[in-house]
């Protein structure tokens, strides 16, 4: 998979792109994220990329030009990207979207910044708006690096254990059951002794039911409903 960032603060995500799941999957060249500053696409000497909105009110409104500029560079150089706007307005983002941006070959990332984009910056390109939830960021930044890194996880081999993508929360129905490791026990606390019996079935059964509880407390239902379903 290959992902472009258009971001003002490039030097500021490279960092985090370069550690743990996400460094690990460039190293293993499964995957390539290049960080583009699109103030670099800006058409006057001070290399603006905002401005005042017209009709009036607060705050500045990104500009058009570096960012059409930005995207036909990157797509005249490498081919068509799907394109993800980060905004209020879009799809709250969710594991299902996440699994099936990582067929994607590649990717471009638009972090806004300010009061938001020009709206022709919408009109002219075809976006695919994604918000992660109800509430506002600075920028688009951190929201690009969650979308990213939830579907780079998922690119076969990225993980050391294929599994670890498939029995973990938001996959099925369930959340995922509660875990423990060593020590077996810490400042009074002790791991169930069903997790240290040795069988397997009574641990899956286990398992299962500590998924449906925590679900339904989640669902805002009756933890001890789910618990009939045994």
């Amino acid at each position: 998979m290959h992902c472009v960032i258009l971001t003002l603060f490039p030097e500021a995500i490279r960092p985090y792109l370069d550690e743990s799941i996400l460094g690990i999957a460039q190293a293993q060249g499964k995957l390539r994220v290049d960080t583009v500053d699109f103030r670099n696409y800006a058409c006057d000497p001070h290399r603006t990329v905002d401005d005042r909105p017209f009709g009036g009110g607060p705050g500045m409104v990104l500009k058009p030009e570096p960012i059409f500029e930005a995207v036909q560079d990157v797509e005249r150089t490498h081919g068509e990207f799907h394109k993800i706007l980060l905004c209020p307005r879009g799809r709250t983002f969710d594991q299902r979207r996440a699994r099936e941006l990582s067929h994607c070959e590649r990717l471009l990332f638009l972090c806004g910044r300010y009061e938001g984009y020009d709206e022709r910056i919408r009109e002219n390109h075809t976006w695919e708006e994604i918000s992660l939830g109800d509430f506002v960021l600075a920028g688009g930044e951190l929201g690009a690096l969650v979308v990213l890194e939830a579907a780079a996880r998922l690119i076969p081999g990225v993980l050391g254990c294929a599994d670890s993508a498939v029995l973990e929360s938001f996959e099925g129905e369930l959340l995922d059951y509660p875990q423990y490791t060593r020590p077996r026990e810490y400042r009074g606390m002790a791991v169930p002794d069903i997790l240290l019996s040795g069988d397997h079935a009574a641990v899956a059964r286990w398992r299962e039911q500590q998924a449906r509880v925590l679900t339904a407390k989640k669902l805002g239902a009756d933890p001890t409903e789910a618990t009939r379903h045994d």
